[in-house]
């Protein structure tokens, strides 16, 4: 059997299915997520026409299906990191992010869908929330919360609605480059890690020799890169950027926090006064488990909250979001009880997710 033929039959599956994620590994058949959040066996596949039980992918196999996904000249590459992060076009059809890694079973690659059409803000459900911040000259504007919960996806539809309504220079530093823009009204370059930069500190600095007027760094994951991101944000340029953290307040906690005590005064100072706008999302499954929906919370910078981060009490921050919701801000929790009294998701989800339970089982009681 010829590996690009089997690996395009085991994608062709998933696609067909519209799974969110594939996994292979060495000795395994191809696993699948399901719109349950389960992990599966993806137990067919078609190849030349016939419906076959998945294989075994052995180590011989997998690692032909890492040359394919990676190109060959990335495979030195791997087998000196074990692990490598790229992105693979399966076709004319969706993209994937990759992620090469070894166990002790050997090679194995886990896949993410990237949808081919990136969404509107409309279709996010977050145009009448974000569409006047798009259209701010300078400003810090961050998402966050784990893996798959639309980060990347927000981020795309915010820089593809300003490449169609506003004529402007616009980097983004990736890594692995994801959504593929199309230059309309606004220039666009994309750059990745690796192909066209060595990392994001270099990247975002030589950004400033670019003439850009929005730059969307990939994710903040490094004090240098925290650093760089709020010096762009001061310096009279519109930046988008990732963490991974729980809610909107650790992340402006976790910014300061990867810092020496001694330089911390003057990051609260330059957050708090180029943070504009933070948004936490959870992609939570729906009551009758079809599909997932999004929950978020929403905290939009103001004098009240730079005073808070400028003293470092981040904790009485969400008594300014709870008493905010006219200034498009809302708490988690909140958000999470609007989608249960909705129908959307079930009293458990509800449960789960909720950061304060006793406050939340109170508001559903009323």
């Amino acid at each position: 059997m010829i590996v690009k033929d089997l690996l395009f039959a085991i994608l062709e599956s998933t696609q067909k299915e519209k799974y969110p994620d594939l996994h292979l590994n060495s000795w395994l058949q191809p696993m699948i997520r399901n719109h349950n959040w389960e992990i599966t066996k993806l137990e067919k596949i078609v190849i030349w026409d016939s419906e076959i039980d998945s294989p075994i992918l052995t180590k011989e196999i997998m690692k032909n299906i890492i040359i394919e996904l990676v190109w060959y000249n990335w495979m030195d590459k791997f087998m000196e990191n074990l692990e490598l992060d790229s992105s693979y076009q399966y076709l004319d059809k969706d993209k994937y992010r990759v992620n090469c890694y070894m166990d002790s079973n050997w090679f194995n690659v886990a896949l993410r869908v990237i949808p081919k059409i990136i969404p509107t803000l409309e279709e996010l459900n977050l145009w009448e929330t974000i569409k006047n911040l798009c259209s701010k000259s300078k400003w810090l504007i961050l998402m966050t919360w784990p893996t798959w919960s639309w980060k990347s996806t927000n981020l795309a539809s915010m820089i593809n609605y300003i490449n169609n309504n506003f004529k402007k220079h616009i980097i983004t530093i990736e890594d692995p480059v994801e959504f593929a823009f199309n230059s309309n009204k606004s220039l666009i370059n994309q750059r990745e890690i690796w192909n066209h930069t060595l990392w994001f500190p270099q990247a975002i600095k030589a950004s400033l020799r670019e003439d850009p007027d929005i730059i969307m760094v990939w994710e903040m994951r490094d004090p240098e890169t925290i650093k760089a991101v709020l010096t762009l944000a001061e310096t009279w340029h519109l930046v988008l950027s990732t963490l991974h953290t729980n809610d909107t307040v650790s992340a402006i906690d976790r910014i300061i926090d990867v810092f020496p005590s001694g330089q911390q005064e003057q990051i609260r100072m330059q957050l708090s006064m180029n943070l504009l706008w933070v948004m936490t999302q959870r992609l939570l499954p729906k009551v009758d488990w079809t599909w997932r929906i999004p929950a978020r919370e929403i905290l939009l910078n103001n004098d009240a909250i730079k005073n808070l981060i400028i003293t470092w009490k981040t904790h009485l921050i969400y008594s300014i979001i709870e008493v905010s919701a006219k200034n498009w801000m809302i708490l988690m929790d909140k958000y999470l009880v609007f989608l249960y009294n909705k129908n959307i998701i079930s009293k458990d989800t509800l449960l789960s997710y909720a950061r304060d339970k006793d406050w939340v089982e109170m508001l559903i009681s009323e």
